[in-house]
């Protein structure tokens, strides 16, 4: 979508002129605008038939709880599209402005995110039938199989050790509950605003399994930006794995490091995500380390 059309879509909703536009780099599955009029705004479009249904009855679950996300001002569809008009909160993602925290900001923030993750997990959300949380391992690591073999950027060696590790850990995978969690909260989706949490963003989803996983992404992805990982220590100090659940959590990591290889070359919409000799050395060596704290804690 044209910020022409954007800006057309918002005013007839709206019923007020748009002072600016502004199309954002994130999200790779929908196109998003930040809108300026009486106020500030957030659209959001797909070309995917209802696309922002799991969305806003997902907003209605977690705005019982108290958790710090937009509300939904307007959704229908336009032409080719599903919309999503929302409040803006005030803040940036995580990642964009992680140098900028001090130890005490990370730390409170990560005491503030697994608390949100508490509330989240008492949200009456049901699993499918035939829900196993080894579904949902084998489907990561089939998508990063997947793109790996049709972009040829890494060697797709690298998801058979992740998979050859799965049965060393069957027997925790095996008791992994559908319980419900914001699995997409990484350096992404999260805002941060003067030092503070201010809000989360692109509930598109609600994951269901192992909380751990969040924090495996989150991990993965700071050192994918060549960032320290303090915040991460701090998380797992706030939910103090044990000896099994650390070593899963180390085995998400590899997940994640894979299904980040994946991605690289992948097109989504009108984007391509970047590859260059660096990035594959990048990745590699965080494989690498991985592997390694896998075998050091086995």
């Amino acid at each position: 979508m044209e910020c022409k059309e954007a800006v057309i879509l918002f005013e007839r909703c709206a019923q007020t002129e748009v002072v600016q536009i502004e199309r954002c780099n994130v999200g790779i599955a929908n196109y998003v605008f930040i809108i300026t009029a009486a106020g500030k705004y957030i659209l959001r479009c797909s070309k995917n038939e209802d696309a922002y249904q799991d969305t806003v009855f997902l907003i209605g679950k977690l705005s019982a709880c108290g958790i710090p996300i937009p509300v939904v001002l307007w959704e229908g569809k336009y032409e080719d599209y599903s919309y999503l008009i929302l409040s803006y909160i005030d803040g940036d993602d995580i990642g964009n402005i992680y140098c900028n925290l001090n130890d005490n900001e990370k730390k409170q923030t990560a005491r503030e995110v697994v608390e949100i993750q508490r509330k989240v997990s008492g949200i009456d959300i049901q699993a499918d039938s035939g829900w196993t949380w080894n579904s949902c391992v084998n489907e990561i690591l089939d998508r990063a199989e997947e793109r790996i073999k049709k972009n040829r950027c890494f060697d797709i060696n690298k998801v058979k050790i992740v998979k050859e590790l799965q049965p060393e850990i069957q027997g925790y995978l095996d008791h992994v509950q559908p319980i419900p969690y914001l699995d997409d909260i990484s350096t992404k989706n999260l805002l941060i605003y003067e030092g503070k949490l201010s809000g989360i963003i692109d509930i598109d989803w609600i994951g269901l399994g192992d909380v751990l996983t969040f924090i495996a992404l989150t991990r993965v992805a700071l050192l994918n930006m060549n960032f320290d990982t303090k915040y991460i220590d701090y998380l797992l100090e706030e939910l103090h794995p044990d000896a099994a659940e650390y070593r899963a959590f180390v085995f998400y990591c590899l997940i994640y490091c894979v299904d980040f290889m994946g991605e690289r070359g992948t097109q989504f919409l009108d984007k391509t995500i970047p590859v260059n000799d660096s990035i594959i050395r990048r990745l590699n060596d965080i494989f690498d380390i991985l592997l390694e704290e896998w075998n050091n804690c086995a």
